[in-house]
């Protein structure tokens, strides 16, 4: 029986280190992975909801109301930085998603605080994510019960004798889009998103890596058949397979899960299209770049967390630091998850969601453009 030879060990270690010394990647993985985890889970995941955006109409436009959006403001939870005239001007807002909450104050409501009436304040809280819209409506009651003690504690500072106490300020709130505020509505759509984002992606950039690990890229490369005729022919069958994801998961969703879309399915189809051309280019691009699968699978990995933790699939934007939000900004899914929610959840179409849909041309447009170039300078 042979004993530990301190020799052999070495050579191992050695060969070791240089083959991953070879293999830097996978060196930048496995050293810039923590880094980037702990500052994703370390800002990116924080339930604490402030600084909603809100939409105010304030028709009394009296001391009191003012007082009230003052006392909104310094909570900190929400941000009201829209002012409107209209109803319509509200729901707008709301459908956009410029804005989360709503609060219309009436035109009688400083008139009833000056009478020592009730004044009834009316809220809308968007509830297509159930969280944030818990949050708000807490925030808004908690302002609303604080201001009704001041103005209560006024009164009876100039009152004798007072023996009935009314509370002077009542909020009366109603949730948007998801009544139910069930997570599963708000969930489903975006795991659609998601769950397309990553099967695709993988799947478009093991095809490319296994033709390079098998060495039959090469093979196909001297045949006279052309760059662009080996790409669409690569890429066009991965086309259809998100096609048929996208309807399955899509029937999924509906049926087996019961949240059906209330906007248009068909404008709902054409946008995830388009969603999936943007995230073939992301799945060739990682081919091109990847030597192996191991690396393919490291780098969709790495696609992957971001888009959980910053294109507001689990955690509001709203709540991110700058940098974080501008990060975010950079994913495609964080436009396609406002399009998927916006017209499963609001039932709104173009005339809101044109933004997104022009985030998504642009992405689809360089990233398939950068993919085909550095894909043709490869087997060219």
């Amino acid at each position: 029986m042979r004993s530990f030879s301190i020799i052999r060990f070495w050579a191992v270690l050695k060969k070791e280190f240089i083959q991953i010394k070879r293999d830097k990647p996978s060196v930048i993985m496995a050293v810039g992975m923590p880094v980037i985890l702990l500052l994703l889970f370390g800002y990116a995941v924080n339930t604490d909801i402030d600084h909603l955006p809100t939409v105010v109409w304030d028709q009394s436009n009296s001391l009191d109301s003012r007082e009230f959006i003052t006392a909104l403001r310094n909570s900190t939870y929400l941000d009201p930085d829209y002012y409107v005239y209209g109803y319509k001007s509200i729901t707008g807002y709301l459908d956009s998603g410029e804005a989360r909450v709503a609060v219309i104050i009436p035109p009688d409501y400083g008139e009833a605080i000056q009478a020592g009436e009730q004044g009834v304040i009316q809220v809308l809280v968007d509830g297509s994510d159930p969280t944030a819209a818990r949050a708000a409506m807490s925030a808004v009651q908690l302002v609303g019960i604080n201001k009704a003690w001041e103005v209560q504690s006024s009164r009876l500072g100039k009152q004798t004798g007072a023996t009935v106490i009314n509370m002077p300020v009542r909020v009366e709130t109603r949730v948007w889009y998801n009544p139910d505020m069930k997570s599963t509505v708000f969930n489903i759509p975006a795991l659609i998103g998601l769950i397309l984002q990553n099967v695709i992606a993988m799947l478009t950039s093991f095809s490319m890596v296994r033709e390079k690990e098998r060495g039959t890229l090469e093979q196909i490369v001297v045949t006279p058949i052309l760059p662009s005729e080996l790409l669409l022919g690569k890429l066009l069958p991965f086309v259809a397979i998100g096609f048929v994801s996208l309807t399955s998961v899509l029937l999924m969703g509906i049926y087996w899960f019961g949240v059906p879309p209330k906007g248009s399915v068909l404008l709902l189809f054409v946008l995830a299209i388009l969603f999936l051309i943007t995230v073939l280019s992301i799945g060739l691009l990682i081919s091109t770049i990847s030597k192996t699968q191991l690396q393919a699978m490291q780098m969709t990995f790495l696609l992957l967390l971001p888009s959980v933790l910053l294109s507001g699939f689990m955690f509001p934007r709203e709540t991110m630091p700058p940098f974080l939000k501008m990060l975010g900004a950079l994913l495609p899914l964080t436009y396609f998850l406002d399009i998927v929610r916006g017209i499963f959840l609001k039932g709104i179409g173009l005339k809101y969601l044109w933004r997104e849909t022009l985030a998504l041309v642009v992405f689809a447009s360089v990233l398939l453009t950068v993919s085909m170039v550095k894909f043709k300078k490869n087997v060219g």
